[in-house]
């Protein structure tokens, strides 16, 4: 499916990761009314998402599989959930929690729990979604449509962007009437590709 099939209005749109960056350009392009559950972490891989998304996040962020791996920075612990491979590197504060004892874990994940139940709404409801990838292979991503084709009442799209060694923005003809697919340049990934971001956007809104 070519990127022009993306354009048109949608009732909600969700980042599936893999990093902040999709969650970023949305909000760049206030395109992104409500949190997403995976707006803020690291899902380094496509497939485990896929996983949670298939197991409708039944086991998401439970305390005995949370694991504090080190210091995401100077004000934050960095907290694996390894039962998704999910990283939450900016919910539990130095000043809160310990590495031996998350002691904001009930509130962080009482937040969580509220963004999941939304997602999982909006998919029951919205007549029209979006979904961005950031970094994914062409297998994840057809996993993924077969995935959200069992679990999204009405219709949707899927964008999958991956960062390689190209100089502009490049699109991937997939064989899907649901995924969209694009490679950017990999060189910094954060601000320098606002303007291709700005073309992937075109033409996409939100309903009222």
């Amino acid at each position: 499916m070519t990127l022009e099939k993306i354009k048109g209005s949608y009732d909600a749109i969700f980042s599936l990761g893999h990093l902040c960056l999709a969650a970023i350009q949305l909000k760049k392009f206030n395109l992104r009314p409500f949190s997403g559950v995976l707006d803020w972490v690291a899902t380094y891989s496509l497939s485990d998402v896929n996983r949670l998304l298939q197991n409708q996040f039944v086991g998401f962020m439970e305390l005995p599989n949370l694991k504090v791996v080190g210091h995401a920075s100077a004000l934050d612990l960095l907290v694996l959930d390894e039962t998704y491979n999910i990283a939450f590197n900016h919910d539990f504060k130095t000043n809160q929690n310990t590495v031996s004892h998350l002691a904001a874990y009930h509130e962080v994940k009482k937040k969580y729990d509220r963004r999941v139940q939304r997602f999982l709404e909006k998919m029951a409801t919205c007549k029209r979604i979006l979904f961005i990838r950031t970094e994914g292979t062409f297998p994840e991503v057809s996993e993924l449509e077969s995935i959200l084709l069992k679990m999204v009442k009405n219709d949707f799209r899927i964008l999958l962007v991956n960062h390689t060694n190209v100089n502009s923005l490049v699109e991937i003809n997939l064989p899907s009437q649901k995924v969209s697919a694009v490679e950017l340049p990999n060189k910094e990934i954060w601000d320098s590709n606002d303007h291709f971001w700005a073309e992937i956007f075109r033409g996409v809104h939100l309903s009222n």
